[in-house]
């Protein structure tokens, strides 16, 4: 999966007050492993999750291998938009 870099800070961005942490707490990660996932580099506390940076457009290209953390928060963002209609 492909998607921009400027798009998945966007999803991150969007995230409430503890989504993060509920992504991390669902997948046993640590909560810097989520960040690092959107974009974040603090490889002391947390892991590298299968994400590429390329050159691109729109903050370049960010390849995922495994989509499951950004499936959780589009989850999350879909909750939160129906509880507030």
């Amino acid at each position: 999966m492909t998607i921009t870099f400027n798009e998945l800070r966007k999803i991150k961005d969007s995230l409430p007050h503890g989504g993060i942490k509920k992504i991390a707490d669902q997948l046993n990660l640590n909560e810097e492993t989520v960040r690092n996932y959107f974009g974040a580099s603090n490889y002391e506390k947390g892991e590298s999750v299968g994400i590429h940076f390329g050159p691109g457009p729109d903050g370049g290209a960010v390849t995922i291998d495994d989509p499951t953390i950004l499936n959780m928060a589009k989850e999350i963002l879909n909750e939160e938009t129906s509880h507030k209609n």
